[in-house]
């Protein structure tokens, strides 16, 4: 059997080709067959040029569903894609490009749809075995240089069959698309949903508060990031009859506070549903379809998945999806795996007896404050209960005395002295900001997670004379 991703894909598009893959705000309309057939000819396109099996096809194009064709096509001819954000300077498309050594780069899928309009579809699928690598996912390098994650095509397959299980999807679904596809999250977790059910995506270039609310009315299931369902709250449009139609609303890419879960229960009378997943691994856990989600949590680990809290308090896994390393980089490989062969994801977190799993933050922003640890999570939901703060994020700064010292920014208005001392009656001393400073906004990278990196820089001289 082709352990090729693409095949695996198309065995699950429906019998009918004419139904739609994909549907436009406007009413316009991509069918499987439309699809199918615009990957063979992209990938005839990407043998002429050629691209064979084991390349590279980097691609920085503008959401598209050529771009999807693109994908797929890269997949057909055996090739991996190596998807960039269209926000990267050239500078660091340069690093990737160096680092990846792609066979094509590709910054305009439509053009590229358009050169190979005339070609016969390519028919044959390139017999692959499910560990070849189908795709390299740069990690998002909010701390140091990005490393490229490798995935092959039973890490996207399982996965994605995994997940479509999971979230209960049929070929009577529509996924509401608003995310950018440079990314696993829209790409894969959203996109091999929708293929291995027969579903159809609503395909929104962007996520605009006016079109994801029209564009509820004609959908089942939504995937966002946690700042979509702040900006949907926000708006006084989303009502409960707005997403009455809708069977699911998932978040995941960036941590979900639990009062935006909370606001979006009270508002919708639904609950969203956490996941957790990386580059390295695409989804991992999951709260459940039907069960309790809980407020914090993010849920059990996916079927084939093996998970354990190390003595550290460090989330290490095991199973399918699991990246096979780092593209050229075997000595970070070396460094991500235990000696039994469990991934070192870096996030600190505690696991229920039952297997349910809660996060408390990267191992990589914990501050160690006068030889005691200090994770920024437990004092960031202590701050973010507080009158006027919007959102908190705690980092460590250089101390002369302390080596680090706990420090808060906090999107939002209060008064700094107030909030020390009352977050000192909630937490011991040592973990209480010892400076606070507000901002309009906190930085985040393109999926919403704050630039925690970004802000040590800002704040390094605090405490310096």
């Amino acid at each position: 059997m082709n352990g090729n991703l693409y095949a695996r894909l198309a065995s699950r598009f429906p019998a009918d080709r004419g139904r739609p893959a994909f549907e436009m705000l406007d009413a316009g309309a991509i069918s499987y067959g439309e699809l199918e057939a615009g990957a063979g000819r992209l990938a005839a396109l990407l043998k002429a040029k050629g691209v064979t099996a084991g390349d590279r096809v980097a691609v920085q194009a503008p959401k598209s569903p050529e771009m999807i064709m693109l994908y797929l096509a890269t997949l057909k001819v055996g090739a991996a894609i190596l998807p960039l954000n269209t926000a990267y300077t050239k500078a660091e498309v340069d690093y990737f490009l160096n680092d990846a050594e792609p066979r094509l780069f590709v910054a305009d899928a439509a053009a590229l749809a358009a050169e190979a309009a005339s070609l016969p579809p390519l028919e044959a699928v390139h017999e692959a075995h499910p560990g070849d690598l189908a795709a390299i996912v740069y990690t998002s390098g909010t701390t140091g240089r990005s490393k490229g994650a490798m995935l092959s095509h039973q890490a996207l397959g399982d996965n994605g069959q995994a997940l479509a299980d999971a979230w209960g999807f049929t070929s009577e679904d529509t996924l509401l698309h608003a995310l950018p596809i440079y990314h696993v999250h829209g790409l894969f977790i959203a996109l091999h949903c929708v293929f291995l059910s027969g579903a159809k995506a609503l395909w929104l270039p962007k996520f605009e508060e006016s079109d994801v609310l029209a564009a509820m009315s004609r959908s089942t299931v939504m995937m966002g990031v946690p700042t979509f369902y702040t900006r949907l709250l926000a708006d006084p449009r989303f009502t409960r009859e707005a997403a009455a139609g809708m069977r699911l609303f998932i978040s995941g890419s960036a941590p979900l506070l639990p009062s935006t879960f909370e606001a979006f229960e009270q508002r919708t009378g639904q609950r969203l549903l956490e996941r957790y997943g990386m580059s390295e691994a695409a989804i991992i856990t999951t709260n459940p379809l039907n069960g309790e989600r809980i407020a914090g949590s993010v849920g059990y680990p996916l079927p084939g998945v093996s998970l354990r809290v190390a003595d550290d308090g460090i989330v290490q896994i095991r199973g399918p999806s699991v990246t096979t390393g780092y593209w050229r980089n075997p000595g970070k490989t070396a460094e991500a795996f235990t000696s039994d062969g469990y991934f070192i994801t870096g996030d600190v977190g505690r696991q229920d007896p039952d297997g349910r799993l809660w996060l408390s933050g990267r191992v990589s922003d914990m501050i160690i404050s006068g030889g005691l640890n200090v994770y920024p999570k437990e004092v960031e939901l202590v701050l973010d209960e507080m009158e006027g703060v919007i959102e908190s994020a705690v980092i460590g700064c250089p101390h002369p005395d302390f080596g680090e010292a706990v420090v808060a920014v906090v999107a939002g208005t209060g008064d700094e002295a107030a909030m020390i001392a009352a977050a000192r009656g909630v937490l011991a001393a040592f973990k209480a900001p010892k400076r606070v400073f507000f901002v309009p906004d906190l930085p985040r990278n393109a999926m919403g997670k704050v630039l925690k990196a970004e802000l040590r820089r800002t704040y390094a001289h605090t405490f310096q004379a």
